[in-house]
């Protein structure tokens, strides 16, 4: 991965969008650990070559969802009730999810580091789903990954050079 990996993924992402569309359709019929050992592979491999601090382009973009768990959580972290945290820091997307509200997220620091990292809400935690045994059965949101973050681009463009068409 000797390229510039952000400036491939910046200038592609959205080029390729219909052909990463194809591919990740074709791993919907798949079994959930068919795939797993070639993705947990370019996961790691992608991740050794980016930073996400220099990226952080999930927090600038796109609220993150959260349950119950992650309110509470956050709520004691702030000295709040979980009603205080959510009139403060959470709305209800058109999707009827509860979000983080505010876009870049409240909780990203000037230097791309989280200011509640050790508590961040799973949806952070996970993002961008990229090492899950159950990646294969989420193309729309594997595909709407692609277009926000590097690593999800190059992990799929590796899944896409290493499985071969017997595998799919």
């Amino acid at each position: 991965m000797g390229i510039d990996l952000m400036q491939e993924w910046s200038e592609n992402a959205k080029t390729q969008k219909e052909e990463n569309k194809a591919f990740l359709k074709t791993l919907l019929p798949l079994p959930k650990l068919k795939i797993l050992p070639t993705l947990l592979k370019a996961h790691t491999e992608v991740f050794e070559a980016i930073d996400c601090l220099k990226c952080a382009n999930c927090c600038r973009t796109s609220p993150a969802i959260v349950i119950k768990s992650d309110i509470n959580r956050l709520a004691k972290h702030f000295n709040q009730s979980p009603k205080q945290f959510i009139r403060q820091h959470v709305l209800t997307d058109i999707n009827g999810d509860m979000v983080l509200n505010g876009v870049p997220c409240s909780f990203l620091n000037d230097d791309n580091t989280c200011a509640v990292y050790e508590i961040r809400p799973d949806a952070c935690r996970r993002y961008p789903h990229t090492d899950e045994a159950d990646f294969g059965s989420r193309p729309a949101l594997n595909l709407a990954n692609t277009i926000v973050c590097p690593a999800a681009y190059h992990i799929v463009n590796l899944l896409k050079s290493q499985l071969s068409s017997n595998d799919i």
